[in-house]
């Protein structure tokens, strides 16, 4: 995947240049990307005078962060309690064929990626589903296609 690292050097800028500033810059390059490209791990060591082992081990340590790229659309399925006694694994079953992907992979075309998440503390929607951070309540198995249309 080829990428503008150009814009790493802003994200550096807005920070000191210590270890203290190492999950800030992080989380910048997280948002710019969608995910943390190796490339802009090995700068961000040598920019914040860090060794490489250490912003590979608190990329890793936090589910925030992702080594592997992500689509346009993040389709998190929510496993919790209530979710799963609800239905969200069918759901999570009926979207994994539709975009024949399992959840924790990005389609070819980077449109989608699927993720199941542990409780997201919306229990009275149950099942939940959230599309780049949009909360869809009372999902139906019946409503999985309407997830990954466009728009």
């Amino acid at each position: 995947m080829n990428h503008d690292f150009s814009k790493l050097d802003s994200i550096f800028d807005r920070y000191p240049k210590n270890q203290e500033s190492l999950i800030a810059v992080l989380q910048d390059i997280q948002k710019e990307y969608q995910y943390l490209p190796c490339e802009a791990l090995e700068a961000t060591a040598n920019r914040l005078n860090v060794s490489l082992s250490k912003v590979f081990s608190v990329s890793t340590f936090y589910n925030a962060f992702s080594l592997k790229p992500k689509g346009e659309k993040i389709i998190r399925i929510c496993c919790g309690t209530a979710c799963h006694i609800r239905g969200a694994k069918m759901i999570q079953e009926q979207l994994e064929k539709l975009l024949e992907i399992k959840a924790g992979d990005t389609t070819a075309d980077m449109k989608f990626s699927l993720e199941v998440v542990a409780c997201v503390g919306a229990c009275a929607m149950a099942p939940v589903v959230i599309v780049n951070n949009k909360y869809k309540s009372n999902v139906k198995v019946s409503q999985a296609k309407s997830l990954i249309k466009k728009g």
